[in-house]
């Protein structure tokens, strides 16, 4: 690989990732549903990483290490993706998206398409991510390769456990305005988003060991650096909490009082039942 291949295959992907956000765009113009705009956003990133991962360069042969990472990058996005379309399926809306169009007003569809589009960007360091460690130098797969699939499926495994304790907290009517802080999220108040950060270190995990050779493997850091950004900073646990804490008042206040933001860790105090306002 060199600098050229690499800056063709960002041109490519982050194009294709500006025409599925398109239609993600088109789709939320119909329906009135965001979710649908998450959905697509992480079924285009499983797409497009999928086929770049299997893009050969210069080789008649696709070596095993892309197959894995192809695999690897379209487990997720199948798991992630399908939860998505199924909460956004039993949802009017996305709060934090319909707080954004609140906000944007009569040029809502306009700011939506920009937003949208940037998503399309800000897939770039995953995209790139996923390409580098695909074409990691080196045919038989290793220690290294195997830890980060280990890796991987563990991060899938615990997001969907954490998923899984959401849905049935929120489905419990008794629950109604109560805090969910049950299993995985007695000890961190977002361990879904952890879970997600967490597979995006498998592919660093996979290509580092070839860093000698490979010096581009050092970019597979961007994936997972990029997505704790996102998570923790932009799109994911501000607009949230922010929502939590309008809805949930006391309760969440409480809840972040005594619980990790991200990283999971025991509760700084005993959970206790939470009352209705």
């Amino acid at each position: 690989m060199n600098g050229a291949t690499l800056t063709i295959a960002i041109v490519l992907q982050t194009a294709a990732m500006a025409v599925f956000m398109s239609i993600a765009w088109m789709a939320w113009r119909r329906t009135g549903n965001a979710g649908w705009i998450d959905t697509s956003w992480t079924f285009a990133v499983g797409l497009v990483a999928a086929v770049a991962a299997l893009w050969p360069l210069g080789a008649n042969e696709w070596p095993q290490r892309q197959w894995l990472v192809a695999a690897l990058v379209a487990g997720w996005a199948l798991r992630l993706g399908t939860h998505i379309a199924r909460r956004t399926m039993l949802a009017a809306d996305d709060p934090r998206y319909a707080a954004l169009v609140r906000e944007w007003g009569v040029n809502a569809p306009r700011r939506m398409f920009a937003f949208v589009q940037i998503q399309a960007v800000a897939a770039i360091p995953l995209l790139t991510t996923i390409f580098v460690a695909s074409h990691t130098p080196g045919g038989a797969l290793g220690v290294s390769d195997w830890a980060g699939a280990a890796l991987l499926v563990i991060a899938i495994v615990g997001e969907a456990v954490a998923d899984a304790q959401l849905r049935k907290f929120t489905t419990d009517r008794r629950n109604k305005n109560l805090v969910c802080d049950r299993g995985l999220w007695s000890w961190s108040r977002h361990p879904n988003y952890f879970f997600q950060w967490l597979g995006w270190l498998a592919y660093p995990l996979i290509s580092l060991s070839a860093i000698a050779v490979y010096p581009w493997a050092l970019i597979t850091l961007s994936g997972a650096a990029c997505m704790y950004w996102l998570l923790v900073r932009v799109s994911g646990i501000p607009p949230l909490e922010s929502h939590m804490a309008r809805s949930r008042g006391a309760a969440f206040r409480d809840y972040q009082s005594r619980t990790n933001a991200f990283f999971p860790w025991p509760p700084h105090a005993p959970a206790s039942a939470h009352k209705r306002e």
